[in-house]
């Protein structure tokens, strides 16, 4: 299997080596999104890569794997919100349409989006913005997965 991680993103979650991954969650990896048009765009993939629906999982999985995604979704809507004042909500999918492996989209959605666009789906984005270098994750965007990861820390720890 390859090292890229972006041709094997639980692989290389399971193995420390997804720069993307934000924390171990208990069904899975929270990762941040490899393009950040939308500022806190996040991800809940399976940690089991063979699992390619959430019809797979055992009950308790399911409701971990579920549960994972609303503690990301939650995460990322408190560290966008405190970030940013335009901040408006975090829209949560379970497509599963292109990438054969289960997994959660967490979009945080903001009061400046472009008027056709904010109300509606994410993927009505032109294609240029899903490949600008300038929305591509990088170093700048440390202080947002430092918020996003704290968040988790929070709303995950035991106490």
């Amino acid at each position: 299997m390859t090292d890229d991680w972006r041709h094997d993103r639980i692989g290389t979650a399971l193995r420390g080596a997804n720069p993307t991954v934000l924390r171990r969650m208990e069904a899975g990896f929270a990762v941040i999104g490899d393009v950040q048009f939308l500022p806190g765009y996040s991800v809940l993939l399976v940690d089991d890569p063979a699992v390619q629906r959430l019809s797979e999982l055992s009950r308790a999985r399911r409701q971990a794997f579920l549960g994972g995604m609303d503690a990301l979704g939650e995460a990322v809507e408190r560290a966008c919100r405190r970030l940013d004042p335009g901040f408006r909500r975090v829209n949560l999918e379970i497509l599963g349409n292109t990438d054969p492996f289960l997994h959660a989209h967490v979009w945080p959605r903001y009061d400046w989006e472009p008027p056709e666009l904010v109300g509606r789906p994410v993927w009505l984005y032109p294609p240029e913005r899903w490949s600008d270098e300038g929305h591509a994750l990088g170093p700048h965007h440390a202080g947002l997965r430092e918020a996003i990861g704290e968040e988790l820390d929070r709303l995950t720890s035991p106490a």
